[in-house]
């Protein structure tokens, strides 16, 4: 395993990463880039195991309902890098487990990788979504045939590939990218169907990063953004050469969508725990802030809190029936009931922006204005800020401001935008959810209930 201090000399790669137009060649030491190195150094540390033939347990692969459900709590301790990488690790147990009747090489190459990636205690980010030119054509037919990941060329002992991956999550602090088709392939689309992992140093990799973390110098406001923030890379393979034992798939369009459902059930199994600790999050925040403010006991403030404790309960509920209704794969893996996973998840998601309109017409505007850390700071104005973001002797006006800076930061500024969209997104969008839903619901048993409501057949018949 490794410590933190080894993970971040690892980042010393030659990694190609962009930011804001300049390359950077120093990802610890950026003032900003290096805030994510720093905190997912510390997870190495709170998980390192010094014994030589020690795996991370935020590596492991559960077997039953319980490791799933005692997994989770770790990873969102561990944070982004270990979600990711756990999510990546999954998806290839779980690709494994559909694909036994394609080539055998195939199966005994992610039990060997994964293997590596334990002994190596490295992190893994997953490159699913595809630049995707024109929406309304199929990879063959795109202006640009680079607009979907493609192999150029194959060589006797790999491949080339060129494309561009977006929305992921961390590539650029991780050690190796998933890379995998975005959706199903055709006959005729053998070149797209192409599932690998590329190392992040790899010669023709580029990454441009992008961030949602504070620009301020006094991140105070910020108390969750100034300290936790994760990057999206936008992944370019510019002819990026993979060797044999590294592809998982190559030209079998019939299994190019086993990747990508096998990523988005662990993708929304990892959204909809988060959503849970979310909601919880909201309905504390409202409470709080009612109570500071004191509305708490007006009708409409209540229901309003009523509907986010339903909220919360009602998808909480949904993550518990998708760990304890898991499958169990010949090899001994565990995975969630899809059902449940994308139930909830469509859930969660539809509702997450009603759930923060309650939330902001709790708080009101002060949200947005109420005076920063450095003012109350200021022997000038500090006393009066105090004073009147003050509602009463027992409520300091310090207090309440900080209650606003954390309603603002988590939902309403640049991190709050980030999650706006990333909690929809994530995972593939609402219809994605609604396709796997219909999938596993078992509607002839609905429309035999229906039918016997409607005497149209004997009770229990088939």
């Amino acid at each position: 395993m490794l410590t933190g201090a080894q993970y971040k000399e690892s980042l010393d790669d030659g990694r190609r990463t962009y930011f804001e137009g300049e390359r950077i060649d120093d990802l610890v030491g950026h003032p900003l880039l290096g805030q994510t190195a720093e905190f997912t150094a510390r997870a190495y540390d709170k998980y390192y195991d010094p014994a030589p033939d020690a795996v991370s347990p935020l590596l492991s692969v559960p077997t039953s309902a319980d490791d799933l459900r005692q997994l989770i709590p770790l990873l969102h301790d561990a944070g982004m890098m270990a979600h990711v990488t756990s999510t990546s690790i999954q998806t290839l147990k779980t690709a494994a487990g559909r694909m036994a009747d394609v080539k055998p090489g195939y199966i005994e190459r992610i039990g060997a990788y994964i293997e590596d990636a334990q002994r190596g205690d490295v992190r893994i980010t997953q490159c699913i979504t595809d630049a995707k030119g024109d929406r309304s054509r199929p990879p063959a037919k795109q202006d640009d045939l680079d607009a979907y990941v493609r192999v150029v060329d194959r060589q006797r002992d790999g491949v080339v590939i060129r494309g561009a991956k977006l929305h992921i999550t961390g590539a650029s602090f991780g050690h190796d990218l998933l890379t995998i088709p975005t959706k199903a392939m055709k006959p005729g689309e053998e070149d797209w169907s192409i599932g690998c992992i590329v190392p992040v140093n790899a010669e023709g990799v580029r990454i441009i990063n992008t961030t949602y973390a504070p620009r301020h110098g006094d991140t105070r406001a910020f108390p969750v953004s100034g300290d936790y923030h994760y990057p999206e890379g936008f992944v370019i393979f510019d002819d990026v050469f993979v060797p044999h034992e590294r592809i998982f798939l190559d030209g079998e369009t019939a299994y190019a969508a086993v990747f990508a459902h096998s990523l988005g059930l662990w993708e929304r199994l990892g959204g909809l725990s988060a959503f849970v600790e979310e909601a919880d999050q909201l309905v504390g925040f409202a409470q709080l802030v009612a109570e500071a403010n004191g509305t708490a006991g007006i009708s409409h403030v209540k229901e309003k809190i009523s509907e986010l404790i339903i909220h919360a309960t009602l998808i909480r509920s949904a993550l518990e029936a998708a760990i304890s209704n898991c499958q169990v794969s010949e090899e001994g893996a565990a995975f969630p009931d899809e059902l449940y996973v994308n139930a909830g998840k469509f859930h969660a998601a539809a509702n997450y922006n009603l759930m923060v309109r309650h939330l902001h017409d709790i708080a009101g505007g002060a949200v947005l204005t109420a005076p920063v850390p450095a003012d109350f700071d200021n022997e000038e104005v500090g006393d009066l800020a105090r004073k009147y973001m003050s509602t009463g002797n027992d409520v300091e006006g310090e207090y309440r401001a900080r209650l606003m800076h954390a309603i603002r930061d988590l939902t309403a500024d640049a991190y709050g935008g980030w999650k706006f969209v990333t909690n929809l997104q994530a995972g593939g969008g609402l219809y994605a959810q609604r396709i796997v839903t219909r999938r596993h619901y078992d509607l002839d048993r609905a429309k035999r209930k229906a039918l016997e409501v409607a005497g149209l057949i004997e009770d229990g018949a088939p």
